[in-house]
């Protein structure tokens, strides 16, 4: 049943206790928590695109697949992406005394956006992106449209910089005994 014929019914009833209102209050909550979910998951995709949109903007010209010290220096990009709006910030803060605490909101969340990645990239599990070494993924991600919903049709891999050093350390040998 419609969310709104369920309310329709719910006006109807007249009595607050009654089995019939409490049933139909139950199904209200339960509609409610479904679309919830959806638009955590909405969020969740929207955040991911917006991040993949940034490699892919990166890599538009791009034909064949980046090498693990390339991935690992556009990563680097990717996490001083905030820095020119940090530095506006900051000189606002700085003209005057009443603006000390303007954007101190914006800036706490970038700043612990930042770290929060930096950390992940560098000492922990990594940053969940496309494999962009890999021949397919790579042609994946070129081929992909931009939007949130397609999202599901890449493979998405958590990077990290041990992971990239020890990938480079791995094809280092491979190009020896290619040029051999």
């Amino acid at each position: 049943m419609p969310k709104q014929t369920i309310l329709k019914e719910l006006a109807k009833c007249k009595h607050p206790k009654s089995r019939k209102t409490l049933a139909l209050t139950r199904k209200v909550k339960k509609i409610n928590n479904r679309e919830k979910t959806k638009l955590g998951h909405a969020a969740k995709a929207n955040i991911v695109g917006k991040k993949l949109a940034w490699f892919a903007e990166r890599l538009l010209e791009r034909q064949d697949p980046l090498m693990p010290a390339e991935y690992e220096a556009l990563v680097d990009e990717y996490l001083q992406r905030f820095d020119q709006e940090l530095e506006q910030i900051k000189i606002v803060q700085s003209i005057g005394k009443h603006r000390a605490t303007q954007h101190a909101a914006r800036e706490a969340v970038i700043k612990t956006t930042i770290e929060t990645e930096k950390l992940n990239f560098n000492t922990g599990g990594g940053i969940e992106l496309p494999d962009l070494c890999d021949a397919v993924n790579f042609k994946l991600f070129q081929e992909w449209d931009g939007s949130a919903a397609s999202i599901q049709h890449l493979k998405l891999k958590f990077i990290s910089r041990k992971a990239l050093k020890t990938s480079a350390a791995k094809k280092e040998p491979e190009t020896e005994k290619m040029m051999e």
